[in-house]
């Protein structure tokens, strides 16, 4: 297996996802070597748990073998498209022990803490007066892409197909619209980076 390892080695992304899908041992064993560091990392980092981020690993790369056809080099790496499959998975389990029943003695603290109390109701709408004006100071394309991004859980994929504009633009839209935000909020902090 000497020769064969050395030989997938050599191989472009492209063409492991490819030989992946198409059920080659040599080029499958290459692709999950290439990437069971990143795939772990992805799921470990977003579930926290080892042993859930071994088995959501598992399942990225049944992901990538089930939908290796539909790959298209131009909407991204294979990197970032395994990533993304990882990080999709992770969020789903997370999501999944999120939604686990609760005790039912719990709930009476547990909506006790989240009444909204005169003060809170009054802090809320500051903050969120405070938030729509910094919003509005922002050039308009950042605002969308921080308002989907912030506001409606949307991903810098979304944001980048929801507004037409390239992937990379959408993740700096977001990325210096929160940092201007940031720094209106945090200014303390915006003067240590």
């Amino acid at each position: 297996m000497g020769t064969a390892g050395a030989s997938g080695e050599r191989q472009s992304d492209e063409v492991l996802l490819a030989g992946l899908g198409a059920g080659d041992p040599e080029l499958a064993v290459a692709f999950v070597r290439r990437f069971q560091r990143i795939v772990f990392g992805v799921a470990l980092a977003v579930i926290g748990d080892p042993t859930t981020a071994e088995d959501v690993a598992q399942h990225a790369f049944e992901q990538a073998w089930r939908h290796a056809s539909v790959y298209d080099s131009r909407r991204g790496s294979v990197r970032a498209w395994l990533s993304t499959i990882t990080h999709n998975l992770a969020i789903d389990v997370v999501r999944a022990r999120s939604a686990l029943p609760m005790d039912p003695d719990d709930l009476p603290v547990l909506l006790a803490s989240m009444t909204d109390s005169p003060e809170r109701v009054a802090v809320a709408n500051d903050s969120a007066e405070g938030l729509r004006r910094e919003l509005a100071r922002l050039p308009s394309a950042q605002a969308r892409a921080v308002a989907m991004s912030g506001i409606y859980g949307m991903t810098a994929r979304q944001v980048a197909d929801t507004e037409g504009i390239p992937l990379g633009t959408a993740k700096t839209r977001i990325r210096d619209g929160m940092q201007k935000l940031r720094a209106a909020f945090l200014p303390e902090e915006a003067g240590d980076e």
